[in-house]
């Protein structure tokens, strides 16, 4: 480990708004769980996640953009969350917080409907067959962001991946959910009437390939 990253995971530990549970605390019971409104935002406002969030960036920019609506960020590389997690406590930002652990365990971390919205942005598609479980929108996933979303919470999926656009709506359409609103490129010159908040913020990885490869988007619910 460099001495650079050995210092950003000291830091992480003093970070206010990040939390790094060991995995046999969320499988007992996590503190947070059913609470994150009342132990730690301390307000009422609707909570929303970005899974496999990196540094953090697109966590942070809904957070500045709506300060309404608490927002938390996961992501399992702590050398990452470090940047997003020094942001919040340099610019003292009350509605959003960063979680490091496994996606794998998000209801440990939060209770049934305790979640609104849920974005997934640019994960890796895992197109080999044998990695398909962990995709973040494989079956599995599906079934623990249903029991923790509100029963009118939605799931956003951004990604330049088109093999997991399709493998996403199949799984939809599959199960009944309900397609709210689908792009093959949100960039595209005729797609005016894209609400705001898919293209005002972008990923750090967005930014960088918009002008190269077609970013998809798929909103739905169960």
């Amino acid at each position: 480990m460099t001495k650079r990253k050995l210092q950003r995971f000291n830091e992480n530990e003093a970070f206010n708004h990040l939390f790094q549970p060991k995995r046999e605390d969320l499988i007992d019971e996590f503190e947070l769980k059913n609470n994150w409104n009342n132990l730690f935002f301390k307000n009422s406002n609707p909570i929303v996640l970005e899974l496999g969030c990196g540094k953090g960036d697109y966590t942070i920019a809904l957070a500045k953009k709506y300060p309404t609506i608490n927002f938390i960020g996961i992501d399992l590389k702590g050398a990452r969350l470090w940047r997003g997690a020094k942001t919040i406590e340099e610019e003292d930002i009350k509605n959003a917080a960063f979680i490091r652990t496994q996606i794998e365990l998000i209801d440990c971390l939060f209770g049934e409907n305790e979640i609104s919205e849920i974005w997934i942005t640019f994960p890796d598609p895992q197109i080999k067959l044998r990695r398909a479980k962990h995709r973040l929108t494989h079956p599995t996933f599906l079934e623990k962001y249903k029991h923790i979303l509100h029963k009118e919470g939605v799931v956003h999926l951004k990604t330049d991946s088109e093999f997991l656009f399709g493998y996403t709506n199949g799984l939809i359409e599959a199960n009944n959910y309900k397609i709210l609103l689908a792009s093959h490129n949100i960039y595209q010159k005729d797609n005016h009437n894209l609400p705001d908040y898919i293209t005002s913020v972008k990923t750090f990885y967005e930014k960088k390939f918009i002008d190269t490869k077609n970013i998809t988007y798929l909103k739905f619910k169960f």
